[in-house]
């Protein structure tokens, strides 16, 4: 093995299990995040572990330009990357909850330009989270000129592939709410939202 040889490792959760209580419960982030999560980071090491020039990449640089990925193990970067990438944003993006959790700064104020309201945003938001097909994420993110787009991404793929900066992602997988939802993706939705970190959303927004 290279010397040159680092591994990924399980990002812990910025909080305990039962914080997001009772919008996700304890038993879903245990899962999703020691189980599921887990799976992707040591499935992205195993792809990655005889490709030492690419073993320094931080996760934005490899999922960022895939086309100079070797075509041997792109598909794995693509997925296994993309996952490891996707729920740690995931997963920092929420905090404890409360039902009067609202965006703040200037992402507050820019979502009340681009979308009417936060009441107009919310019902965007939603309808494009229960519309994306099979397993997917929704994202609001900040495109090239600055703006917001909402955005679905498919399977593991993310927003940066695209060169746009994610804000927030809502994880729309069945893995991510079955145990306390069964099939009831808008009921999990209208929970997500009060468990939203917009401090971090903000900060993200700000950044140049």
């Amino acid at each position: 093995m290279s010397e040159n040889y680092y591994e990924f490792t399980l990002i812990p959760l910025p909080y305990d299990y039962g914080a997001l209580e009772p919008y996700i419960s304890t038993q879903t982030m245990q899962v999703h995040h020691d189980r599921l999560l887990k799976a992707y980071v040591e499935k992205l090491n195993g792809a990655l572990s005889t490709y030492p020039s690419l073993q320094k990449l931080s996760l934005e640089q490899l999922l960022g330009n895939t086309c100079a990925i070797p075509a041997s193990i792109r598909t794995s970067i693509v997925n296994f990357g993309g996952g490891v990438y996707n729920h740690n944003f995931f997963f920092a993006s929420l905090r404890a909850g409360t039902s009067e959790n609202k965006p703040v700064g200037s992402l507050a104020s820019t979502i009340d330009h681009h979308f009417g309201s936060f009441a107009e945003f919310k019902k965007a938001f939603k309808e494009k989270a229960l519309s994306v097909f099979g397993s997917g994420w929704m994202w609001l993110v900040k495109d090239r000129k600055g703006g917001l787009l909402l955005e679905q991404t498919a399977n593991q793929n993310t927003p940066i592939s695209l060169g746009h900066r994610p804000l927030l992602v809502i994880d729309v997988w069945e893995h991510a709410y079955f145990l306390q939802y069964l099939n009831l993706r808008a009921d999990y939705i209208d929970n997500w939202f009060n468990v939203i970190n917009w401090e971090r959303a903000d900060a993200l927004f700000g950044m140049t």
